[in-house]
């Protein structure tokens, strides 16, 4: 009882206690595990509302603008919300407590969408709705850099985001290449840094990338890792109350890119068409 109520007062920052913490969110929470239901009889942490967990900014899939969070996840939500017969409300929260669990433990969210990458470790922690986008990761310089590829920036830093698949492609080959990684906490932070000639280079995921490049360009993407990843909707693991959730999310998803409804929304926000694979 005692580490449960020091954790209920604080957020744990060590990656080993992930499951330690969601498992004591969960013991701080009281009350029926889901809140009013749909006519369909899905179970929601508020009434009315599909609450929807996310890390701002991460344009182009979430982001503010005039203080109204917009983006390409947000669209989905969106559509899945209107299916749903009830409104979305997004809630801005550390990237961890969504796929670590502890976001759901907590009855933070019904949903973490946040351009998140389906891994095993991410499986072990929550549950995932069909993919509905496909990334990789994407290497971008200054400008004015030379550099093409890892292998340029020998002696030089690399910026990542922490807790992403970016940062842990660029762990993997750091000794080899001889650059550095730096962390940093958020988007905006880790962009900022190669616009200040702070880092030589960030790694990031490509529709990111390519947004962000868009409209800055004094940076350019110079290459592409074929990663094969694909982005997921989080929801509470082994839980069937989500299971019935993301089992509708993925029936509206699909009937989306059948009727084009998707291919408006990534062409939107991706400035590109999107092709049905």
């Amino acid at each position: 009882m005692h580490i449960i109520s020091t954790l209920c007062g604080r957020r744990g920052s060590a990656v080993a206690a992930i499951a330690t913490v969601a498992l004591s969110l969960a013991a701080c929470t009281s009350g029926p595990a889901n809140g009013d239901t749909t006519a369909d009889g899905i179970g929601l942490v508020k009434s009315g509302k599909l609450t929807v967990c996310t890390k701002l900014p991460y344009k182009p899939f979430e982001f503010q603008d005039n203080g109204k969070v917009v983006g390409f996840d947000v669209d989905l939500m969106d559509l899945f919300a209107k299916d749903l017969k009830v409104e979305r409300e997004t809630v801005d929260i550390d990237f961890q407590q969504i796929w670590s669990g502890a976001a759901f433990a907590a009855r933070k969210c019904d949903l973490g969408a946040s351009g998140i990458t389906i891994t095993q470790a991410r499986q072990k922690t929550v549950a995932f709705s069909d993919p509905y986008f496909d990334s990789t990761q994407a290497l971008i310089v200054p400008s004015g850099s030379a550099a093409t590829d890892l292998a340029a920036l020998k002696g030089k830093k690399v910026g990542v985001i922490t807790d992403t698949t970016g940062q842990e492609y660029a762990k993997k080959y750091a000794g080899e290449k001889g650059y550095t990684v730096v962390v940093f906490e958020d988007h905006a932070l880790m962009m900022n840094a190669v616009k200040a000639g702070n880092v030589d280079a960030v790694i990031d995921d490509n529709g990111v990338a390519r947004d962000f490049t868009r409209s800055n360009p004094d940076t350019k993407v110079v290459t592409e890792f074929d990663t094969g990843e694909q982005y997921g909707v989080a929801a509470k693991k082994d839980d069937p109350n989500a299971t019935k959730l993301l089992g509708r999310l993925n029936a509206v998803i699909g009937k989306a890119k059948s009727d084009g409804t998707y291919g408006r929304i990534y062409e939107k926000w991706m400035a590109a068409k999107w092709t049905s694979k």
